[in-house]
């Protein structure tokens, strides 16, 4: 088995990353699932994350021809773009120095049959080596019942900026530098 981690260059691949999210929605999964293995909480449209794209290239992990996870990457021009995030941009910019150049992590997702296996660690690392001329540091939120991403994201090396509570829940606001 040969998985690449590249960057985003098809709209094949923007639709793959569309029926990966939607198969790890909390619309179709179970609280067990939930529990155990995490979820996504935003579901984008193919002309946000082609719009996205076209600003900073989302990674992908592939195998053969099937993307099989992915990190979005999100400007932060786009913060007004998804209401569950609008909350999140105005936290980043009360605890991050004026003038900080970060970019969003969006989402990260992997199939099931593929976690565990080191792709989640290797898509942030590509995002950092891609992106380190043009960014200070990668910012991401994570809901607190999430624990499975929220583990994951401290075991990569992010540090938590400060808890805060928007539409409901308890977010972690994220960084690794």
């Amino acid at each position: 088995m040969t998985i690449q981690i590249g960057r985003v260059q098809s709209r094949l691949e923007m639709e793959q990353i569309l029926s990966l999210q939607r198969e790890n929605s909390p619309n179709v999964l179970s609280m067990q699932e939930m529990e155990q293995q995490g979820y996504v909480t935003v579901t984008h449209t193919l002309d946000l994350l082609e719009r996205m794209n076209k600003v900073c290239p989302h990674i992908i992990a592939k195998e053969n021809d099937k993307v099989i996870g992915y990190a979005l990457c999100m400007h932060p021009k786009f913060g007004n773009e998804i209401d569950i995030l609008k909350p999140m941009f105005k936290e980043i910019n009360s605890v991050l120095p004026p003038g900080e150049k970060y970019l969003v992590m969006g989402q990260v997702c992997i199939q099931k049959e593929f976690r565990k296996m080191g792709i989640f660690q290797n898509l942030y690392k590509k995002m950092q080596v891609v992106n380190k001329t043009n960014y200070n540091c990668i910012i991401t939120e994570v809901d607190a019942l999430n624990k499975r991403s929220l583990n994951a994201h401290f075991a990569v090396g992010f540090i938590e900026l400060k808890t805060y509570n928007s539409y409901g829940r308890k977010w972690h606001l994220l960084a690794l530098k």
